[in-house]
């Protein structure tokens, strides 16, 4: 059985086409796909099949992409499906709509099978962060000790303050997800008195001279996402 086979993938379009390019594509690398071509009825088979990826087109005229991907994400036991938008789409407005909705990625078509393949892959490591996580989490040279409140980074010790631990932990407990600056305020700062942007950035910005400006990419107009 090959590795891939443990993960269900639902790809949802409204072009007949596609599904069937993307569908093969996949099932040859071993994943197990479903297919839907419209939304309301890629509810009925998220609901059912809880997949741990979705794959999901913005224009589409029954239900559109940003609506179905709203109502994916009040169904509780999708909470940690991902879901990537496929689009022929690329303005900024489409893609900070699909990220508030609860998008975690974008990819624009067409595209390449080997790309998309890759894409598909590097969104579905974060499974294997989350299953392997615990108490320590180890991800790229960087380790996490919850307990103990302790980074390492080619373990060598870094010291971070309480709410720099916070936003590491947060961002790096979904590798490739895009947490919005409301998101994130929400998370680490909650009820704390008046913290704006300005704040969150400062934060970013000494994670990144603490551990390496690789790690954290800004999504422009939405917020940010931790990559390996």
């Amino acid at each position: 059985m090959q590795e891939n086979s443990n993960y269900k993938i639902l790809l949802v379009d409204d072009e007949p086409d596609i599904l069937d390019f993307l569908s093969y594509n996949l099932k040859k690398e071993g994943y197990v796909v479903f297919t839907a071509d419209n939304g309301k009825k890629a509810l009925e088979v998220a609901k059912r099949e809880v997949p741990h990826l979705i794959v999901l087109d913005v224009m589409m005229n029954e239900m559109d992409g940003i609506e179905t991907c709203r109502q994916l994400r009040t169904i509780e036991n999708l909470n940690d499906t991902i879901i990537t938008f496929l689009t022929a789409r690329n303005e900024d407005f489409t893609q900070i709509a699909g990220f508030e909705v609860g998008a975690d990625d974008y990819i624009t078509k067409p595209i390449k099978p080997r790309v998309f393949i890759s894409r598909i892959k590097a969104l579905l490591r974060r499974f294997k962060t989350t299953e392997e996580a615990g108490k320590i989490s180890n991800i790229g040279d960087i380790k996490i000790d919850f307990d103990k409140y302790m980074v390492y980074k080619n373990n060598e010790e870094i010291v971070l303050p309480k709410k720099e631990f916070k936003l590491l932990a947060l961002l790096s407990s979904k590798p490739g997800k895009v947490f919005t600056r409301e998101f994130i305020l929400d998370t680490v700062w909650g009820d704390e008195v008046v913290v704006g942007d300005r704040t969150i950035d400062v934060h970013i910005r000494k994670l990144r001279e603490k551990l390496g400006d690789d790690y954290f990419k800004t999504v422009k107009g939405v917020g940010y996402k931790f990559e390996f």
